[in-house]
């Protein structure tokens, strides 16, 4: 399928300096000039994915070519004769010697008269892709042109096959499924490329450090439970639901990292600008606290009918997810001024502080109230 836009080529595709038929090395300059792709982060990350195999790979090759000296009405009667195939929406003119001369869409072609010549009814300016392009710059192409297939040419102009936006698509399907796993692990403290193809001692010292401080912050917590032992014993509930304070803490924890390191790729960070980012992260936290809290404070209050360690889990989401919500800002912005990768070691570090913060005040305060 080829369509721009505006449903047509009529526009679109205009004689322009840009669309004029072009195989040689500028055409895929242009399209490699900076912001080509913005969407995605470097086209190195693509080329991951094995988008420098070649765009001949992936063609399909049921579309339709008309001789340029056909008549519309002739024209007609030949695609009658041939058949379609299911994707085809434009049709070729090619000339006495099979090459591209230009594109017909099919509502031109269908509503000029019979007798008019394909020469006069066709779009003679073809925004083509050389047969010795990569997926990775066809990819190119469709993000800067806005347009569903391209004819690939080899130097003579024979059109080899089309690249279809499937081709396109199924690639970045692929990227963002990857860039999620990638993602998932960065918050974990490493990259899944770090260990994918590594020995097992090169993957223990990339794991290991991040493993090192989440059993550094579960020592902690454990030494700060203990120093709560008769907190606790004075209402179990506060055992019951720990888990589900600490939960909620490191959702938020993460939820505030993620979107600080999203707005440290575009924006220098700044005091004006933490404190910005602070006040409507800490605005946000503060809803979700109160939120969060008054739903498992009436649920503990429902099914324990205890009023008090209802109130101390209450609070302590409150102020875990408010404590959760400064960490998941700070140590990633703390991390960038270092010129660390806060990507990489956010994660251990916003969920280890999270998690001894979140028992701090939800046993503080049980110690205050019971």
């Amino acid at each position: 399928m080829f369509l721009t836009r505006n449903d047509s080529l009529e526009c679109d595709n205009r004689p322009t300096k840009k669309s004029r038929l072009n195989l040689g090395c500028s055409n895929l300059a242009r399209c490699r000039r900076p912001g080509a792709l913005k969407e995605f982060d470097l086209a190195a990350a693509l080329r991951t994915i094995g988008l420098d195999n070649a765009i001949t790979d992936h063609l399909h090759h049921d579309f339709a070519s008309l001789a340029v000296d056909l008549t519309v009405g002739e024209a007609l009667a030949v695609i009658r004769e041939q058949g379609l195939g299911e994707q085809i929406i434009y049709f070729y003119v090619v000339d006495n010697q099979q090459r591209l001369v230009g594109v017909v869409p099919t509502r031109r072609l269908l509503t000029a008269q019979l007798d008019k010549q394909l020469a006069e009814i066709m779009v003679a300016s073809v925004i083509v892709i050389p047969q010795s392009a990569t997926v990775l710059e066809a990819c190119e192409f469709f993000v800067l042109h806005r347009l569903l297939a391209f004819p690939v040419v080899n130097e003579e102009r024979h059109v080899m096959g089309i690249a279809d936006v499937h081709v396109f698509t199924d690639e970045l399907l692929d990227l963002a499924e990857r860039e999620q796993s990638d993602a998932l692990f960065e918050a974990l403290g490493f990259r899944i490329a770090q260990v994918r193809d590594a020995s097992p001692f090169k993957a223990f010292r990339v794991r290991f450090p991040w493993l090192l401080a989440t059993i550094i912050s579960g020592t902690f917590c454990a030494l700060l439970t203990s120093r709560f032992e008769l907190t606790l014993a004075k209402s179990l509930v506060l055992a019951f639901f720990m888990t589900l304070v600490l939960g909620l803490g490191e959702s938020v924890s993460i939820q505030s990292m993620t979107v600080s390191i999203q707005a440290l790729r575009v924006n220098r960070p700044t005091r004006k600008w933490y404190f910005a980012a602070l006040k409507n992260e800490a605005l946000t936290a503060g809803l979700l606290g109160l939120g969060c809290g008054s739903v498992v404070g009436l649920i503990v209050w429902g099914l324990r009918g205890e009023f008090f360690p209802a109130m101390v889990v209450a609070g302590g989401i409150l102020l875990s997810l408010v404590s959760a919500c400064l960490f998941g800002l700070s140590v990633p912005t703390l991390l960038h001024a270092l010129r660390l990768d806060p990507r990489i070691a956010a994660g251990p570090i916003t969920l280890g502080l999270a998690d001894v913060m979140t028992l701090l005040f939800y046993f503080s305060l049980a110690a205050l109230i019971l």
